[in-house]
């Protein structure tokens, strides 16, 4: 396999994004009940969505990341209706690794801290592995 090349990749990039947390983005459709708090594995997918649109712009033709690692600390509640802001730094580029502060504030508080690691990886040659695995799931 040829090494996805992230020469254009470097520490220091940034990105953020704030969003309003609307019911869809609260656990109570998981537990039914009325707590009504941006759910933690929401709060994630934030990150992940966060950390791919920071380094999008300087992947090459073909090339994707895959998270690999997510050790983030959920610090406060933020309730439904108020905004949150998912910022991240890219802090490391080990070849195909890439390493990621984040940060989580809402209007008041800070939410959530931690790290985030991404791969890049070649989505042609990802997509036969991946067609294999179903095929072997499937014929099982």
């Amino acid at each position: 396999m040829t090494e996805p090349s992230v020469r254009p990749l470097a520490p220091g990039l940034k990105h953020s994004q704030s969003i309003v947390v609307t019911a869809d983005l609260t656990p109570a459709h998981l537990r039914g009940d009325p707590i009504r708090v941006l759910a933690t594995p929401e709060m994630i997918r934030l990150i992940e969505q966060t950390a791919i649109e920071c380094v999008a712009p300087h992947l090459g033709p073909g090339q994707t990341t895959v998270g690999t690692r997510v050790d983030v600390a959920h610090l406060a509640a933020t309730p439904e209706g108020m905004t949150v802001t998912v910022s991240v730094e890219l802090i490391e580029v080990d070849r195909r690794r890439l390493g990621f502060r984040v940060e989580v504030r809402d209007e008041l508080d800070e939410v959530a801290r931690g790290t985030h690691e991404r791969f890049v990886v070649d989505g042609a040659q990802r997509l036969p592995r991946l067609q294999d695995k179903v095929a072997r799931w499937k014929g099982r």
